[in-house]
């Protein structure tokens, strides 16, 4: 981790946060609005059918991706817990099912407490990253008494790990400064410090390995 993490206000981190979800959402919201359109105009009924579609399909995805950012931004309430490993994996599978990672889960429990299922799905979205062409990317949790490991391995031709994803994940700031993508490095770094943790970024070949080094409680509390 970076000795000096970059320290932003709570007006400007919830801000670019803000404008992160946004961005994930105006596609799914504006083939929404251009399908209703469609749909409102008499002199286009034979492309309503079509739009009918998009109007699903559009809905779809707005929804996927409102529940999965719900838990990995905002963990629906701040009362501790546990996660299950199937909704995870639905969240995860709804969300980049159908990209052009090939998903595979790699989870030795049932359930994750909450914040760390909240940063796995952080970590997911970086991962997802570093395949731009697509790939394979194996979802990996281990949990023990003293520690919990998460580990995500994205394979794929031209893997890469970018310089100012990297950079934010270590608590520094771009140089051009934060916008949408960084921030939510960023804020995974925030998590992982948070838990008295760290995260370790290796790029061999076509392969990417983003490792997340957890301490159990009792470990938090000595550290």
């Amino acid at each position: 981790m970076s000795d000096n993490p970059v320290k932003l206000t709570p007006a400007d981190l919830a801000a670019l946060m803000c404008a992160r979800i946004c961005h994930d959402l105006v596609s799914p919201i504006g083939a929404l609005g251009t399908a209703l359109e469609v749909l409102a105009d008499d002199n286009n009924e034979d492309m309503h059918e079509d739009a009918m579609d998009l109007v699903k399909t559009s809905a779809g995805q707005a929804s996927d991706k409102l529940k999965f950012l719900r838990l990995a931004f905002g963990a629906g309430t701040s009362a501790p817990g546990v996660i299950g490993t199937e909704q995870i994996k639905t969240l995860v599978n709804d969300m980049y099912g159908s990209g052009k990672a090939n998903l595979l889960w790699d989870v030795d429990s049932e359930g994750l407490d909450k914040t760390h299922a909240r940063l796995l799905l952080n970590l997911v979205m970086i991962a997802i990253q570093s395949i731009p062409r697509g790939g394979d990317l194996t979802i990996g949790a281990n949990q023990a008494a003293d520690a919990t490991i998460l580990t995500l391995t994205a394979e794929g031709p031209k893997a890469r790990i970018y310089d100012e994803i990297h950079k934010a994940l270590k608590g520094g700031a771009p140089e051009d400064g934060f916008d949408g993508r960084t921030i939510q490095p960023f804020y995974t770094g925030m998590m992982v410090r948070q838990l008295k943790g760290r995260v370790d970024f290796v790029l061999d070949g076509e392969k990417a390995t983003l490792t997340a080094f957890l301490p159990g409680r009792a470990a938090q509390s000595a550290a």
